[in-house]
């Protein structure tokens, strides 16, 4: 029994940290719900929808029996999450918010908070493992290939990882849906969240033309011919093909790359042209969730979320900059999504992918 720790678990309003919860209180722990507000806005009815989330929050804890709370971190997720997502976008990226809030938010200022409640761990709903190999924390996938997410945690170090517990790691989806069923969770058939982290599902041209103007540019071929025009080279990114509205014989086209000084978005024909392939990348920013591996370095890799690991080779550039030589040719690198690296089981870290 754990009845002298405390945790603080994450609540979102959804299943998979309703079960967090459940689990831990089972365990013997002492469990406090704590739900984050990130997110000001209102829905046309003028209902926030962040007082939605922490209605169900409610629901649960005090089915659970556990006490709960409600704290705001909406200028700290502003500030060090989502300014940075718009600065990316504007220069023609495409940044992945949900590593960058998971280690701002959930894991930094979240953490924190906990701690000084007196917690001892901060807990998530979250499908990934940690393990004590020789020593020391690593990160290991979820059991549930379907739905591991350590693709987003690779930034989380060792000394996180000593405060942090995943308790649905082990199950698959089906099985917590089927735990919070059995225990009368009102969230047991709650659909998933999807879209921006904490933002939510939604239009994602017409959301962020509220905070970046539309600039009409040029679609283009590689060779220069014009095919049509676009809204702002902000809302593409490589591999895109639906919401382009280049109609036309042939294959549906594709986004290709980007050319931000002339305001020009490259599109070709053909969802395996040869320009959407590559076998080298380039990275920066590198994060080891341990201390960092001699390089070269031989693992493997994938660049987007559920996507299949490859085979890699990982050499050094420079102090700041590595380069990842694939065994098979990836489809669609972007520019400033996230490389994350394995061996096996195990998640070692990552890097923002600066060039292919």
């Amino acid at each position: 029994m754990n009845k002298a720790k405390t945790v603080v678990v994450g609540m979102s309003g959804g299943v998979d940290s309703s079960v967090a919860a459940f689990l831990l209180k089972k365990q013997g722990y002492h469990v406090i719900g704590m739900f984050m507000k990130n997110w000001e806005e209102k829905d046309a009815q003028g209902i926030c929808q962040a007082s939605k989330e922490f209605e169900d929050v409610v629901k649960v804890c005090e089915k659970l029996q556990i006490p709960y709370y409600s704290v705001n971190f909406a200028k700290e997720y502003w500030d060090n999450v989502f300014t940075s997502f718009l600065n990316e976008l504007k220069l023609g990226h495409t940044p992945n918010p949900d590593v960058l809030c998971n280690r701002e938010i959930k894991f930094k200022a979240l953490l924190e908070k906990a701690l000084s409640l007196g917690a001892d761990y901060l807990a998530t709903g979250h499908y990934c493992r940690t393990k004590q190999i020789d020593g020391k924390y690593h990160l290991l996938r979820g059991l549930d290939s379907d739905k591991d997410q350590s693709y987003f945690l690779y930034t989380l170090q060792e000394a996180v990882l000593r405060r942090a517990l995943f308790p649905i790691g082990d199950l698959t989806k089906s099985e917590v849906r089927r735990i919070a069923k059995e225990e009368g969770l009102s969230t047991f058939d709650k659909k998933d969240s999807t879209g921006i982290c904490f933002i939510g599902e939604r239009n994602f041209k017409q959301f962020i033309s509220g905070y970046i103007p539309y600039e009409p540019g040029n679609f283009e071929t590689l060779r220069g011919k014009i095919i049509g025009k676009h809204d702002g080279i902000a809302y593409y990114t490589i591999g895109q093909r639906r919401g382009l509205n280049i109609g036309g014989p042939g294959d549906a086209w594709f986004v290709v790359g980007k050319d931000t000084n002339r305001n020009v978005v490259f599109v070709e024909q053909g969802k395996d042209h040869p320009s959407l392939y590559a076998s080298n990348l380039t990275a920066t920013e590198c994060s080891w969730v341990n201390i960092p591996i001699s390089l070269p370095f031989s693992c493997s890799a994938k660049i987007r979320y559920r996507q299949q690991d490859t085979e890699c080779v990982l050499t050094s550039l420079n102090e700041d900059k590595i380069l990842v030589s694939f065994q098979n040719p990836q489809r669609a690198i972007t520019p400033r999504q996230s490389v994350v690296f394995y061996d096996k089981e195990v998640c070692l870290g990552g890097a923002i992918i600066s060039a292919s």
